[in-house]
């Protein structure tokens, strides 16, 4: 099977770093978010837009690379009792424990409620959907989403455990991996987008969010696919200035024509296809991209990664929850916006691993509630990256 692919590893955190910054930002931007700042930034918007664009993608095609290697070290009844310990349990423990304190402040600074925490808390019992009642899943859709495909593709993931099934999946995957055919996989994406976009425009609730809920599905199953194959690895190294050269074009005409001045598309003409397209081939190109520079520059261990690597989806569960209660009190001080970014972020980092480091990591109960593995263990010596994530 070959050494561990570290770069993949890599990939994980520093996306989930880049999704606690962009999260960060939420309160000083011209979009809606639980806490909103007097002042927002207009050029800070176009930045968080454009990461908005790929930051989840490239996710879900980094998850769909972890379940390939989840599934060479356990069969798929062992995979799918995993992924309800990993994924299910630590979604529903947030709902009811962690998530409920970010519609709190998001209710007092919109003066919906004026009493303390616990005068709200039972509201979440009520099992009302936000926005009419106080019980969300907000941040953790990734999670739902991604349980919900797990479980759907069980009898896909049976199905690649037949013999003669398997190697024709390793073939297709090795034929895909050819750099062309590789960036034409953007296609599908721009379909999906040509078909469901404006009936279904992004909601991250799971039911009537087909557009969001295909597009998502697709690069996981990419993902999926594509990690059979070491030439597709290897091709996304050598190819990696190739796709981030056509990721570029994509985005300045992108920028030009629609995010500079968020003049977005809202009937199917040449415009609205054209943003498709170019959106759907810069996500795909910079998903590319950022694998083949990943491993030409990243495929290396460390303690530092190892740590990071067990702290993420930990630091995911909590980091909105911390950044919205911090942000209430912050957006009230009277500073410039860059000096509360500044603040927010570094205190955010902190308090994440303080909590991580005293509360969660060193007990069983709190490990497996935050996704966490139920006891530590050594890193595992092969090809793929072991996260429920």
């Amino acid at each position: 099977m070959g050494e561990r692919k570290y770069f993949l590893d890599w990939i994980r955190v520093l996306a989930f770093a880049i999704l606690i910054f962009f999260h960060c930002a939420m309160p000083f931007v011209i979009f809606g978010w639980e806490i909103k700042d007097s002042h927002q930034s207009v050029g800070l918007s176009r930045l968080i837009w454009w990461l908005h664009q790929w930051r989840l993608p490239l996710l879900f095609f980094i998850s769909g690379v972890g379940i390939h290697f989840s599934l060479q070290k356990r069969n798929v009844f062992a995979f799918a009792v995993e992924r309800v310990v990993r994924l299910l349990i630590p979604l529903l423990f947030a709902m009811f424990f962690t998530i409920p304190s970010q519609v709190y402040f998001e209710w007092l600074q919109k003066e919906k409620i004026t009493g303390s925490y616990w005068d709200f808390y039972p509201s979440v019992w009520e099992m009302i959907p936000y926005p009419d009642g106080s019980l969300t899943w907000s941040h953790m859709w990734f999670v739902v989403y991604l349980f919900v495909f797990c479980m759907l593709l069980i009898p896909v993931f049976v199905l690649f455990q037949i013999g003669f099934i398997k190697r024709l999946r390793s073939q297709l995957a090795n034929t895909l991996a050819h750099p062309v055919l590789a960036a034409l996989l953007f296609l599908p994406l721009a379909f999906i987008y040509y078909s469901l976009y404006l009936e279904y425009p992004e909601q991250q609730s799971l039911l009537n969010d087909w557009f969001l809920f295909l597009y998502s599905l697709t690069l996981l199953l990419y993902g999926y696919l594509l990690a059979a194959s070491e030439r597709f690895w290897t091709n996304c190294e050598r190819y990696r200035f190739h796709y981030l050269a056509l990721a570029a074009a994509c985005i300045l005409v992108l920028f030009v024509k629609y995010w500079w001045n968020f003049n977005f598309p809202k009937q199917k003409d040449f415009s609205f296809y054209l943003y498709g397209t170019l959106n759907s081939m810069h996500i795909w190109l910079l998903v590319l991209a950022a694998t083949g520079m990943a491993k030409r520059h990243l495929n290396v261990n460390s303690g530092f990664l190892r740590h990071a690597n067990e702290a993420v989806y930990p630091f995911y569960i909590l980091h909105q929850t911390i950044i919205v209660a911090i942000g209430y009190y912050l957006v009230q001080l009277d500073l410039p916006v860059l000096i509360k970014i500044l603040i927010l972020i570094p205190v955010v980092f902190i308090l994440l691993y303080l909590i991580y480091r005293v509360l969660i990591r060193p007990f069983m109960l709190t490990r497996i509630l935050y996704g966490m593995k139920p006891r530590r263990m050594k890193p595992f010596p092969k090809p793929g990256p072991e996260s429920a994530l």
